[in-house]
């Protein structure tokens, strides 16, 4: 069951700025979807218009397989959002933000303590939210989204500006709550090495347009037709002539010789092969593609 699904989301910010072009979006249940970006490509626009933060210009918005527009305030009492900024106020302990949005949402107050263990701040006592560090305001902020029991989670950006402990920390608690929970999380990011350790599934944005969505595996596996081998000689050559003969098309790069990806085996009988004609191996390496560039090869097709 798709969690999330848009049809033909479409919305124009002036006649001539297109933010969003016809967008399927298809989140999974109890998966966590990656949607990646660069700046300006459409990501916020689009949570904005999921959690009716923008209005509706073109298409359909279903959350929970009902129509958006129709059960707008029954559908967001199961959704926890952080989109832009945390509102949190400083001057304020972790408890007492979390007391103020526990009146709003009128949920029992032991669900205060929950969520501050359940985000590692159930020891900050009397400390003021001014005095947290990053990754400290950063999980006072989820707990805020968790404090009414979601099942859906919508974060824009929640490691933006963290050091690398801090998104560890938040990664790890987003696996968590996913794995043990089973909270469906629908996360935008540009730190594409980070989203590859979380996700289950990917969207890729740009200019409006959803140019990938599948996966996390069917992404990677394009990281294959991007991949090669890298054969250093000292008679490039002489040595894609033999590599030829092994059913390959070579290529000279650089002065080396580049093939597409091989078993150890045919690496092997190559690298001997080379060997017998008195050609001297300097190097045979592997060149694969990692999701950085995989995303550059999607968004500028």
């Amino acid at each position: 069951m798709h969690c999330i699904e848009t049809i033909n989301l479409t919305h124009n910010f002036s006649a001539n700025e297109a933010a969003l072009k016809c967008v399927n979006l298809q989140v999974r249940e109890s998966t966590i979807y990656g949607f990646l970006g660069p700046n300006g490509a459409g990501k916020t626009t689009t949570l904005k218009l999921i959690l009716g933060l923008l209005k509706k210009q073109h298409g359909e918005i279903f959350v929970f397989g009902k129509p958006f527009e129709q059960h707008r305030v029954e559908t967001l009492r199961h959704i926890g959002s952080m989109i832009e900024s945390p509102s949190i106020y400083g001057q304020l302990t972790a408890s007492e933000n979390l007391r103020i949005l526990q009146k709003v949402y009128r949920c029992p107050k032991q669900r205060i303590q929950e969520v501050l263990e359940l985000v590692g701040l159930a020891q900050t006592g009397r400390k003021k939210a001014n005095q947290f560090s990053l990754g400290m305001k950063q999980r006072l902020s989820i707990a805020m989204t968790l404090l009414h029991n979601p099942s859906l989670l919508i974060l824009d950006e929640p490691t933006n500006g963290l050091d690398p402990n801090g998104i560890l920390e938040i990664r790890e608690l987003l696996q968590s709550l996913n794995q043990q929970h089973g909270i469906t999380i629908l996360i935008s990011s540009h730190l594409l090495p980070e989203i590859e350790k979380l996700v289950t599934h990917v969207g890729i944005i740009n200019r409006g347009n959803l140019l990938f969505q599948g996966t996390l595996p069917e992404l990677i596996s394009k990281r294959q037709q991007n991949s090669f081998m890298i054969f250093e000689t000292n008679n490039a050559a002489k040595a894609s002539h033999i590599i030829g003969e092994f059913g390959l098309i070579p290529r000279i790069e650089a002065g080396n010789i580049a093939t597409p990806i091989l078993d150890k085996e045919t690496v092997a009988a190559i690298n001997q092969r080379l060997v017998q004609h008195d050609i001297e191996v300097y190097q045979i390496s592997r060149v694969e593609s990692d999701l950085e560039k995989i995303f550059f090869d999607v968004i500028s097709e």
